[in-house]
């Protein structure tokens, strides 16, 4: 495309000569820039784009895309915008010929619950006949075609590529995990979005966001910005939690007709449910009937879930049988309360909790279908959120039997020092502190233990479990990888629970 036709869409406040460059690609890091690529100079944390404006044209760039025309070399053709990143995701959108326009978009924003209702929406979606490619923190993926995930939501150079390759290859509807990051960085603008989610919000990314008051503005954009009723989406629809201590205000703030969902309060509401460690059954009061559903998904937090997923459905238009056969035809979610089989008796459950809240949901719900104890291994990941540790560790020692407190993904960061902050939650409850050694007598009483070593606390769990017991491994559920420093090392919670539980007889 010519770079006059993409501009259209930014309202740029300058665009130098040179506007009728044909544009053969989208690039934002100088290193991946290919002959006749346009450069979009970001300012991020970390580094301005404006300092490899050189290195991008020395590669190929034809133009660029500026917040300082000051820093543009001579000669150099540029376009001068207020906001890079917005014309950035602007424009690619345009570049990919608008692969949401005329499809039905899902977004789902909030703290848990975001990739098991992706998922969910996706089974309702496929029961409807509509081939349906989600986005999310698992992978990129429509049917048998997965392409790998690089962030919750990408950038928008590459959210509006994926779409557009999902959509050319028989995607009729797309379901999308929207982060706070992506909504703050304007990822996702450009994205025409037919119905917005709102799960729940509690403690994280507050190393980002540096509140919950910001955390939750970055959450809104979904519904002030985005559902706008317009000529190509005349029937926009917000679907949020009202059991949320913040659905209201996400209800208040959205700029189209909203939807509610609730355990007993809401549009969309669950009533006699049953749940157990097989699953949830139960009946859904809609606006047009009521249905009677049956899931393998266990504990209240996935009720939730499931009520989200139904009032998205019902959003979209789509029958009540259809979304009863949707939730019917699930069947799990990778890495969220995914279980591990074996023929010991134990309950062995991989879960990507990794907040205090998520974490005490699902503790929460083991604890009422437990027959024995529940062993906990958890950890947390480095140069993220402090603030959650603490609670981590208050949350697993106070809902556990024995709670092993081990390294997730340290990063950068110490891996002792993370797991101190982490103790410091459980040392208040003043229940026993475990050494290794002392294990091979078994747990006598409550307690915790400092295991660094993932791979041993693990195989220590499951070796002290015994026929009854739940052991849940909590924090990375999908990654199949632990990044010690700047290095990834493949790592999966589940092969490491397979592997012990072979050879359960005795402690590493």
């Amino acid at each position: 495309m010519k770079l006059s036709d993409l501009i259209k869409e930014v309202s740029p406040l300058y665009c130098s000569d040179g506007s009728d460059r044909e544009i053969q690609g989208l690039y934002y890091d100088s290193r991946n820039v290919k002959p006749g690529g346009l450069f979009f100079a970001l300012k991020g944390a970390a580094a301005d784009g404006h300092r490899f404006i050189a290195a991008a044209i020395e590669r190929g760039a034809v133009a660029v895309v500026v917040e300082d025309s000051a820093a543009v070399p001579e000669g150099v053709p540029y376009v001068h915008v207020e906001n890079s990143r917005l014309a950035m995701a602007l424009i690619a959108s345009a570049f990919y010929n608008r692969p949401t326009a005329n499809i039905p978009l899902v977004g789902i924003t909030g703290t848990n619950g975001k990739t098991t209702t992706s998922y969910l929406i996706e089974s309702i979606m496929a029961a409807a006949g509509i081939a349906t490619a989600v986005l999310g923190t698992v992978s990129y993926r429509l049917g048998a075609t997965v392409l790998p995930a690089s962030h919750t939501t990408p950038e928008s150079t590459e959210l509006q590529e994926v779409i557009r390759q999902l959509v050319d290859r028989g995607a009729a509807g797309v379901v999308m995990e929207v982060s706070s990051h992506a909504l703050e960085q304007r990822r996702v603008d450009g994205c025409q979005f037919d119905v917005g989610v709102f799960t729940n919000l509690t403690r994280d990314h507050l190393d980002y966001h540096g509140s919950m008051e910001q955390y939750l503005e970055a959450k809104l954009r979904l519904f002030r910005e985005f559902l706008q009723p317009s000529p190509n989406k005349p029937n926009r629809r917000a679907v949020v939690n009202l059991d949320d201590e913040y659905g209201e205000v996400v209800a208040r703030e959205s700029v189209c007709p909203v939807i509610t969902y609730g355990i007993a309060k809401g549009d969309v509401r669950a009533v006699d449910v049953h749940s157990s460690i097989s699953g949830i059954t139960g009946k859904v009061v809609t606006p047009s009937g009521t249905i009677e559903f049956s899931s393998g998904l266990v504990g209240r937090f996935n009720l939730y879930n499931i009520l989200a997923a139904l009032a998205s459905g019902y959003a979209l238009g789509l029958s009540l049988e259809t979304l009863r056969a949707g939730i019917e035809c699930h069947k799990k979610v990778p890495g969220r309360l995914e279980r591990v089989e074996n023929g010991l008796g134990i309950g062995v459950f991989v879960d990507y909790a990794h907040t205090g809240d998520a974490l005490e949901n699902v503790l929460q719900t083991l604890s009422e279908l437990k027959t024995g104890r529940i062993l906990t291994v958890f950890g947390c990941g480095g140069d993220r959120d402090k603030g959650k540790r603490p609670i981590m560790g208050e949350v697993a020692g106070r809902l556990s039997d024995l709670a092993i407190i081990t390294s997730d993904n340290p990063r950068t960061e110490n891996p002792d020092e993370i797991i101190s902050q982490v103790r410091s939650g459980v040392l208040p409850l003043g229940i026993r502190e475990y050494d290794y050694a002392a294990l091979g007598n078994g747990v006598p009483e409550k307690g915790f233990a400092v295991v660094p070593d993932r791979r041993t606390a693990i195989r220590l769990a499951i070796g002290l479990a015994q026929a009854g017991d739940i052991v849940l491994l909590a924090g990375k559920g999908h990654e199949d990888y632990q990044i010690i420093g700047t290095a990834k090392h493949h790592f999966d919670d589940r092969e490491e629970a397979a592997a012990a539980l072979a050879h359960p007889e005795g402690m590493p």
